[in-house]
This record gives structure tokens, C-alpha cells and sequence, in this order.
């Protein structure tokens, strides 16, 4: 039996069921019955019946899904990946350890976990994502991926090497900087008590420095112990330029508390290295009592060289001015004095009041003391201290010597004029800012390389090397997700807009638009980095059964949103 759709010249075609049967050897058709006001749906499934398929009450019963896995963010941040060459980088020949390695980077990219946490997501009964079976990753242990760490640190200098190659050459530029993170534990030999860069005082804390080319990409990071200084980094810095990338003419831009006279000196120079540094605040003020700068040549322009002969023989020196940074140093420093003064002013009523009034010359100090370092401002003031009594007045003389430099800094650097022009030098040492933007991802809510808890020096390298590779995946990301983000996606028109380095950032006219409407051009709501890759979450991957005795298994993706389809179009990516 049989359904056959016959064509009607005028009217809709006739829908008959019909059976086929052989009288004296010849075949003939008989119909069984007229369908044609049938709904169609209801024909097409007679029509599987008689083919010897079930009959289903809808197509909420045609599938049954066994199991959905959260997958677009796993397929953006691993395609990326690949996309960077990354897995060749990590090493030429697939391996199970290559594996385990790349699936920790793109989890600290996805969701920032512990190596336990990381592995239970990876496990396939308690899997958080695709992760695992992208990669070749599924049902890994903790102590995989804590061999895999151990792997990863071997392979260190080539990875650096490779990265080095690709992004920089003789004679461009270099940033370097250092920060520090606390650590949990006292095991490490690593971890000692430092100057706090985060505001965790009292806890144990360990430095490291990433190394980056002129657009921000990290291509080396070291690890140092918690109280090395900033001037103790930068041998290392060195070693790493000169002998393992074989590179002799490179620029090294470091701010002022890293590139220090004894660090260029001893270190920087000797390797025949450029650099770019900037003056500290005494140093300024020294050129200008020694009479190398004259301010009044600020008076019509925000830039200018000048030379020091005496003091920086051989060194170019650019004296710039920033009068929005002197305005906000003015307003700063009279809201300090302000709160500073009223703590004083405490003091004074301690002394004075009738019940029980601090005396003697030591806890009157001590009060006094205390008051002064509240906010950093106690060297603009004039104390007297007296066995019964306490006063206090500003000192003026050194508040106007300070308010002159409101908004002055002066970069210093060695490079020669013929290879680089003032107003680059600026945005050569202006662009240290974007080893800033990596510290943030690398301390914040994206990458979260903090809190430390291993207690090996090897696990807590391997720990810190992995998240700057996660840094280079997400900046990657983010530049090419820019259309979607508040990031500014427009650089050369926001950097077009400004009249002289020296003058603030601004915004490209399309950011302004993005973040003024928090809608793309294609109406699209604009996001920071997390939430898109929330939202590509969604996209899933998802365990189907059709319903029939004996069916196998498939799986299948959910239909991408538009926001979802566009993701992927920027990263260049299939999910």
C-alpha cells in the first residue's frame, strides 16, 4: 500500500491511497480511498507508517536529548588558538600533554579555576563544557595537569623564542614592567615579603615581569622572587633580549623606577642596548635649578627637547606638559592637605582638652606622626612639639616648589634624534600603558592569576607562563571581538584625534557611538569581553537519540543567534 499525489489541471492535487495487485500477469493499481482534505502533516505521516515508521503524537517525541554541553565559547576560544598557531607552538607533534596544556590556557580564558577544579570539568561525568573532548582532553587528572605544567616549563624557552621571532625584531620597540601578586601558603621558595603592588599587605607575595613588543603582545615572562625590586628585574630582561633572542638593537622602554642610572649603567648599556626611561621628580627639579629647563618654553607648546650635557651626557631629554594631569595633581593635593590638616587639627584637640590630654613630647609625636603619614602629604607641613602642646602649619614654600611641576615629566632616552623624533619617544614610553591593560587582565576578573597556591618554584612559574599565554589568546580575541565590545575598534581615528601625544586619550567617534547607545551599527548590544563569551555559552552541543528502538546516538548544535553567528564571523571561526 501506497500514497500517490495526483496533479488536477484546475484543482488542488488528489491525495489516494492505493495498493497494487497482478491479475492474469499483468500488475494493476486499485484506489482505496480519496485523502484530498487531509492536512498535509497528516499525509506525511501516514505516509511513514506505511513505510514502516512510528507514529509520533509531535516532534517533541521525534528526538530525545541525552545530554547538552555549553560549546560556542569553547569553539571561539580554541579556534583562536589554532588560529595562532598555538598548538604547533606549544610542540610540532600532537601528544597527550600538548593536549592537557592547551586545554589548561583556553580554561583560564573560558573560566579561571584551580587545576582540580579545571580537571573535574574535563572529567565526562562531570564535564562543564566541550573542552575536553575538543581536545583531546576528556577525563584528565589533576596530576596530569600538573605533569603537563611540568612539560609546559620545559618547553618555555623555545615557546619564548618562537614568540619572540614572530612579533619582534632589531631595532623595534621592547616595553617591560613588573608587578606582584600575593601568595597563599609558606611553602614556596619563592614567595617572600615585598612592597605590596596590590594592597594585600602582610601576606607573602611573589614578582613577575612579562615582556612585550610595542603593540602589548607578551612574548617571554619571568618570575622573580616576592621582594626583588624593579631594578632587579631588568638583567633578566637583558639576558633575555640579547642571548636567548639573539636580538642586539632593540629599544627597551621601562619606567622610572625600573630603568634606574646603575641598571642602565651596569646592565642595559654594556649589551648595547636603546632605552627609554623617564626622570623622577628630584632629578626634574634638579634641571631646573641647575638652569637645563626653562619652563617658559612649555609656554606655547606642551613638548620640547632640551639637552643636559653635565648631568645626561649623550641622552636626549623631552620635557613634556600635561595640563589636564596638573589640574588633577592641583585638586588632589589640596583635597590631601585638606584631610591631612584635619587630622592635625585633632591633635591639637587632644592636646587642649580637659579630660585626660596626651602629655609629653613622644605621645604627642606619635599622635602627630600618625596624623601626617594618613595621606602621604606630611612633608608639606611644619610641626612643634612641645611636653603639653602641639601646632602646625603648612609649608608653603615647598608646596609651590611641588605645584611648579604640576603636570611636567621629562622622558629621557638614548636613542638618536635621526631614529626617532620627540613625539615618539612620548609615545614610546606612553605605550608601558598597554603592560598596564596586561597586569589588569592578568590580576582581574579575566585571567585571574591570583591567588597562587602551589607550593613548587616550578608549579608556580609554569602557573604564571601559563596565564601570559592565555593573555595572548584573549588579546587577540578582544581585538578581533572589538566591534562588539566597548572596546575602541577605530585606533587610528582615536589616535588621530589627538592634537600632540602629550594630550589624553581619546575615543574613536564609532567607540563614543558604541558606548553612548550600548547598540553596535547592526543594532547589536555591545558587551565587555565576559559576556559575549557568556553568551556564546549558550550556543550548545547537544546528545540526540532519535526515538526508535535501537537508534544510534548524534550530536547536534543548537542554531546560532545573530550576535552568536557575528562572534564567530569576526574571530574567523566555525563552531
Amino acid at each position: 500500500m501506497y500514497i500517490e499525489r495526483v496533479p488536477n489541471r484546475n484543482s488542488p492535487p488528489a491525495v489516494l491511497p492505493r495498493e497494487s495487485f497482478r491479475e492474469d500477469g499483468k500488475v494493476g493499481k486499485r484506489t482505496l480511498a480519496n485523502l484530498s482534505k487531509w492536512p498535509d502533516d497528516l499525509v506525511r505521516g501516514l505516509r511513514i507508517l506505511l513505510k514502516g515508521g512510528v507514529a509520533l503524537k509531535s516532534m517533541d517525541d521525534a528526538f530525545e536529548i541525552l545530554r547538552a554541553r555549553p560549546h560556542g565559547h569553547v569553539a571561539a576560544v580554541v579556534g583562536t588558538a589554532r588560529a595562532l598557531g598555538l598548538e604547533r607552538l606549544l610542540d610540532r607533534r600532537p601528544s597527550r600533554m600538548r593536549s592537557l596544556a592547551l586545554a589548561m590556557i583556553a580554561a583560564r580564558v573560558l573560566d579561571p579555576r584551580s587545576k582540580l577544579a579545571t580537571a573535574r570539568g574535563l572529567r565526562s561525568a562531570t564535564q562543564a563544557d566541550t573542552l575536553g573532548e575538543e581536545l583531546g582532553a576528556r577525563d584528565a587528572t589533576a596530576e596530569e595537569l600538573y605533569a603537563a605544567m611540568d612539560w609546559l616549563l620545559r618547553r618555555q624557552p623555545r615557546i619564548e623564542r618562537h614568540l619572540a621571532a614572530r612579533h619582534v625584531e632589531d631595532g623595534s620597540l621592547v616595553l617591560c614592567d613588573l608587578t606582584s601578586v600575593y601568595f597563599e601558603g609558606a611553602k614556596c621558595p619563592l614567595a617572600k615579603r615585598g612592597y605590596s603592588r596590590d594592597g594585600r599587605r602582610g601576606k607573602l607575595r611573589i614578582v613577575f615581569a612579562p615582556l612585550c613588543d610595542r603593540e602589548g603582545r607578551p612574548v617571554a615572562a619571568e618570575v622573580f622572587e616576592g621582594n626583588t625590586a624593579d631594578p632587579g628585574a631588568v638583567a633578566a630582561r637583558v639576558e633575555r633580549l640579547t642571548e636567548r633572542f639573539s636580538l642586539s638593537r632593540v629599544v627597551l622602554a621601562g619606567d622610572r623606577g625600573m630603568l634606574t642610572d646603575a641598571r642602565i649603567r651596569e646592565d642595559v648599556e654594556p649589551a648595547g642596548l636603546r632605552w627609554i626611561t623617564a626622570l623622577r621628580a628630584p632629578r626634574i627639579r634638579k634641571l631646573l635649578s641647575g638652569g637645563d629647563l626653562q619652563l617658559s618654553i612649555l609656554d606655547t607648546r606642551d613638548l620640547a627637547e632640551i639637552s643636559a650635557p653635565k648631568l645626561y651626557p649623550d641622552e636626549r631629554l623631552v620635557v613634556c606638559r600635561n595640563p589636564p594631569l596638573a589640574a588633577e595633581r592641583a585638586r588632589k593635593r589640596k583635597a590631601l592637605l585638606a584631610a591631612t590638616e584635619a587630622k592635625l587639627e585633632l591633635v591639637v584637640r587632644a592636646t587642649t582638652r580637659e579630660n585626660r590630654p596626651p602629655r609629653g613630647t613622644k605621645d604627642i609625636a606619635v599622635r602627630a606622626d600618625r596624623a601626617l603619614r594618613a595621606h602621604k602629604v606630611g612633608k608639606h607641613f611644619t610641626i612643634t612639639v612641645t611636653e603639653d602642646g602641639f601646632s602646625y602649619e603648612r609649608d608653603e614654600a615647598r608646596i609651590a616648589e611641588e605645584t611648579a611641576l604640576d603636570g611636567i615629566y621629562v622622558i629621557r632616552t638614548n636613542v638618536p634624534a635621526g631614529e626617532m623624533a620627540p613625539e615618539e619617544a612620548v609615545r614610546a614610553y606612553k605605550s608601558l600603558s598597554r603592560v598596564e591593560r596586561a597586569f589588569r587582565s592578568f590580576k582581574g576578573v579575566d585571567l585571574k592569576v591570583r591567588p597562587v597556591h602551589h607550593r613548587l618554584e616550578k608549579r608556580v612559574r609554569a602557573h604564571v607562563f601559563l596565564r601570559m599565554l592565555a593573555y595572548y589568546v584573549e588579546r587577540h580575541m578582544r581585538r578581533a571581538l572589538a566591534p562588539l565590545l566597548f572596546d575602541d575598534d577605530d585606533p587610528a581615528a582615536a589616535e588621530a584625534a589627538r592634537a600632540s601625544p602629550v594630550a589624553p586619550a581619546r575615543v574613536s567617534p564609532a567607540a563614543r557611538a558604541k558606548a553612548g547607545g550600548k547598540r553596535t551599527p547592526d543594532g547589536l548590544p555591545v558587551h565587555s569581553f565576559q559576556t559575549p563569551l557568556d553568551d556564546l555559552a549558550t550556543l550548545t552541543r547537544n546528545r540526540v537519540r532519535p526515538a526508535v528502538p535501537g537508534a544510534m546516538t548524534a550530536d547536534m548544535l543548537a542554531r546560532p543567534t545573530p550576535l552568536q553567528a557575528k562572534a564567530f564571523d569576526l574571530l574567523g571561526v566555525r563552531p
